[in-house]
């Protein structure tokens, strides 16, 4: 699933991004109010976490304008701000949750699960064939089996799942599941992964389209 984080305070940004990547979440985070707000315009989240102290836009500004033009999707707003007319404000703009600075991951993970279980999550269950993704659980199946996956191989399975069908390139896979490193680009990072899930699951279920990257298939392959 994808967060969208608007923090500017870069070392709290990049420890909460961390420590959702290894929960499996696939974060993108924006220092700046304006581009913050325009990401969260023009591409599709599961959940925005907002600070209210931004450089650009005001967070409060970022939530009534996003609620203005119907973008439903859940608002945790995360701040130093705790006086309960400031809370009080947040809820009423649209956030469906306030978290205050300091605070604890653990809280925040909680907070997060619980947002996106009250808001109906647009694919719980991925599945193709016998192979299944519960993305609640973070459990993949295999017919009846349980298969363990490292965070990484559970990252990269669930995003080629949520985009079958659609050839997806290295640089693309590794933004969204190594979060971007440029390093990354030079080495066999990506191969190495998916001869790891072929290796666990099957080679049927993720191809190679030569040239350009990588595709689980829209519908499974038949049996033989």
């Amino acid at each position: 699933m994808r967060i969208l984080l608007i923090e500017d305070q870069q070392k709290l940004a990049e420890n909460i991004r961390q420590f959702l990547r290894l929960e499996h979440y696939d974060v993108t985070v924006s220092g700046d109010g304006k581009e913050g707000f325009e990401l969260a315009m023009t591409q599709e989240f599961d959940l925005l976490i907002l600070d209210i102290n931004l450089p650009g836009m005001d967070g409060y500004v970022i939530c009534t304008m996003l609620r203005e033009k119907k973008k439903n999707l859940p608002i945790l707003i995360l701040t130093a701000r705790s006086k309960q007319n400031e809370i009080v404000h947040g809820l009423n703009i649209g956030a469906d949750d306030y978290l205050t600075k300091p605070f604890d991951l653990s809280e925040l993970l909680a907070r997060i699960r619980a947002l996106l279980r009250r808001n109906g999550e647009k694919h719980p269950q991925l599945t193709i064939g016998a192979l299944s993704i519960d993305t609640n659980a973070r459990e993949v199946t295999k017919g009846k089996k349980k298969v363990n996956l490292s965070p990484k191989e559970y990252a990269l399975l669930e995003f080629l799942l949520r985009n079958r069908g659609l050839v997806q390139d290295r640089p693309r896979i590794i933004e969204h599941v190594w979060g971007g490193r440029d390093e990354l680009l030079f080495s066999q990072t990506v191969d190495v992964h998916v001869a790891y899930l072929r290796r666990k699951l099957g080679k049927e279920v993720i191809q190679t389209v030569p040239g350009k990257g990588y595709l689980v298939p829209a519908s499974a392959p038949p049996r033989h």
